[in-house]
C-alpha cells in the first residue's frame, strides 16, 4: 500500500470516528459478552437484521451466567427468524463454557477463544481486538473485499493460498494502538462504502491506498464466486388441527433446525396424500387434506418448497403427541418456513374441525 501505511491507518480511523454507525454492541468500553454475543450473531447476517435480535437478547440475558444458565429451548425461540440455529446452539455452549473454565470472563487471547464452541478464526480475532485491543488480525467477507482491492489482489479468495495471503495482510496493517476501532473500520468500510457492487471509491478514505481502484478495476475485483445449481429439496407440509390445537414434532437434536419445532412434515409427493395413504404408510387418522398453500425458503446451498395442507385429527389423539394452539406456537422456537406456514392458518379457510 501507497504512501505509507501510517497514513492509512490514520486515514481510515479518522473517517471511522466520525462516520461510524451507531450501533448497539459498539462502546467506548465494549462489554466482552457484547462482542461475543454479536459477533456471533452477524456471522453471515446483515447488521439491520441482528440488532433487534441483540437488543431482545441483552434484555432476557443481561449477563453471560444469565445466558448459560438459561434453558436451549428458550435460547432458540429468541433466536427464531435469524437463522444458522447452530450459533444458538454453540452460543449456549460457549457460555457455559466461558463459566466453567474462565470464571465467567470471556477470554482475551486468540488461543483460548479458538478453544470454545462456535468460534473460528474470524470470531477468535474479533473478540479479542473488539473487546479488550488485543493485536489480531481478522478477515470476515467485508474485511476480505476491502484487502483485496487494496492490493489488487485478482485470485479467488476462498483459495487456500490467497486465504494465507489475506491473514498476513490483515496482521501486517494492524496499527500499534487502537486495534478494536481499526479492525472495525476495516469491516464499516465493506459493508458501507467498499461493497461488492458499486463501491463508492470518491467517498472513501483510503481510495489514494487503492491498487484497485488506480487501475480502475474495483467491480472486477475481487474475483466473484462461481455460481452453482442450487438443488431444490420438497416437503409435504400437514398441519393437523385437534380442538382448535394443531400437532407440532421436535425435530432431531443435529442437522438443519436441529431441535426445533415444526408442523407433521413428510416426504415430498407429487400429488397430495390420500386420507388411506396417510393412515397405511405414515398411522395418521385424519380428514381429507385440503391445500392451504406452497411456502418457499432459500438458503445458500439449498432451497425447500414447501406444500402446505390442513387436516383434522379423527378420533383421540396419539398418546406422546404435542398440540398447540396459534398462540401458544409462540411458546416454541420454530423454523422461519413454518412461521410462515403458521401465517397461512390464520389466513385460510379451510374445514371444520372432527372429532
Amino acid at each position: 500500500m501507497n504512501p505509507s501505511l501510517k497514513l492509512f491507518q490514520d486515514r481510515l480511523l479518522n473517517w471511522y470516528h466520525a462516520q461510524r454507525r451507531d450501533l448497539p454492541w459498539r462502546s467506548a468500553s465494549p462489554d466482552p459478552y457484547h462482542v461475543l454475543l454479536s459477533e456471533t450473531m452477524l456471522q453471515q447476517t446483515q447488521v439491520a437484521t441482528v440488532v433487534p435480535y441483540f437488543l431482545r437478547f441483552i434484555e432476557r440475558f443481561p449477563t453471560l451466567a444469565d445466558l448459560a444458565a438459561a434453558d436451549l429451548q428458550e435460547i432458540l425461540r429468541l433466536w427464531q427468524g435469524l437463522g444458522y440455529y447452530r450459533r444458538a446452539r454453540n452460543l449456549h455452549a460457549c457460555a457455559r463454557q466461558v463459566l466453567s473454565d474462565h470464571a465467567g470472563h470471556v477470554p482475551r487471547d486468540v488461543a483460548s477463544l479458538l478453544k470454545l464452541p462456535g468460534i473460528g478464526r474470524y470470531t477468535a480475532g474479533a473478540i479479542a481486538s473488539l473487546a479488550y485491543g488485543t493485536p489480531a488480525p481478522i478477515l470476515d467477507g467485508n474485511v476480505t473485499r476491502v484487502l483485496c482491492r487494496l492490493d489488487a489482489i485478482d485470485t479467488d479468495p476462498r483459495d487456500r493460498t490467497t486465504q494465507q495471503l489475506l491473514w498476513k495482510r490483515a496482521e501486517e496493517i494492524l496499527p500499534d494502538a487502537d486495534v478494536g476501532a481499526f479492525n472495525s473500520a476495516l469491516m464499516e468500510l465493506g459493508a458501507t462504502l467498499c461493497t461488492p457492487r458499486n463501491p463508492k471509491c470518491l467517498l472513501c478514505p483510503v481510495q489514494p491506498h487503492c491498487r484497485a481502484a488506480q487501475q480502475g478495476r474495483q467491480e472486477e475485483i475481487p474475483l466473484p464466486k462461481k455460481t452453482k445449481p442450487v438443488p431444490l429439496h420438497r416437503r409435504y407440509v400437514l398441519c393437523i388441527r385437534h380442538h382448535q390445537r394443531f400437532w407440532i414434532e421436535q425435530r432431531p437434536p443435529k442437522g438443519r433446525w436441529a431441535g426445533l419445532w415444526q408442523f407433521k412434515t413428510l416426504e415430498s409427493a407429487n400429488k397430495p396424500f390420500t386420507t388411506k395413504q396417510l393412515q397405511s404408510k405414515f398411522g395418521l387418522t385424519v380428514s381429507k387434506p385440503q391445500p392451504l398453500g406452497v411456502v418457499r425458503h432459500r438458503l445458500t446451498h439449498r432451497q425447500y418448497e414447501f406444500d402446505v395442507f390442513a387436516s383434522d385429527w379423527v378420533g383421540q389423539p396419539p398418546a406422546g403427541s404435542t398440540w398447540a394452539s396459534l398462540n401458544e406456537l409462540s411458546d416454541y422456537p420454530l423454523p422461519k418456513p413454518h412461521l410462515e406456514i403458521a401465517k397461512l392458518l390464520t389466513t385460510h379457510d379451510w374445514p371444520r374441525p372432527k372429532g
